[in-house]
């Protein structure tokens, strides 16, 4: 139990680790009736909503850069401390999340430009319907009063 500590635990619950320390975890929790009594007693506390530093800091991810961030990091542009965070965070601690996201923008990046035309065409219909839904509905309000 004491190779598996508590953040860890917490990092599996919330899905956050890389497949290899998943699997380690997994396995040293069936293991060890110690270590999944230390899991049950992390459950029991988020169950009672901890509000700890480090329990907000995990469950609001404050270490992981914004999607727009990460659009910049693709593009190259951030500074290069910046950068070099942003490579970390994905290279070495894996954050799943950000992974995901990344891969995320890397296949739009990659789309085909009549597909990006057509999708932000049907973005534009949709808002602009919407913009004049409710431009038609202020319009009757300021009516009746």
């Amino acid at each position: 139990m004491s190779e598996i500590s508590r953040e860890q635990l917490h990092a599996y619950l919330d899905d956050a680790l890389s497949d290899a320390e998943m699997a380690r975890i997994e396995q040293a929790l069936r293991d060890s009736e110690p270590l999944r009594r230390a899991l049950r007693q992390a459950m029991q506390e988020r169950d009672r909503g901890e509000h700890s530093l480090g329990a907000v800091w995990r469950r609001e991810r404050l270490t992981c850069p914004t999607r727009e961030q990460l659009g910049s990091y693709l593009l190259q542009v951030l500074d290069e401390e910046q950068q070099d965070y942003i490579e970390f965070h994905l290279q070495v601690i894996e954050c799943p999340y950000c992974v995901a996201n990344l891969a995320d923008l890397q296949a739009l990046q990659q789309e085909a430009p009549p597909q990006a035309r057509e999708r932000r065409r049907r973005f534009f219909q949709s808002s602009a319907g919407y913009l004049h839904v409710s431009r038609d509905t202020k319009k009757n309000e300021t009516r009746r009063k």
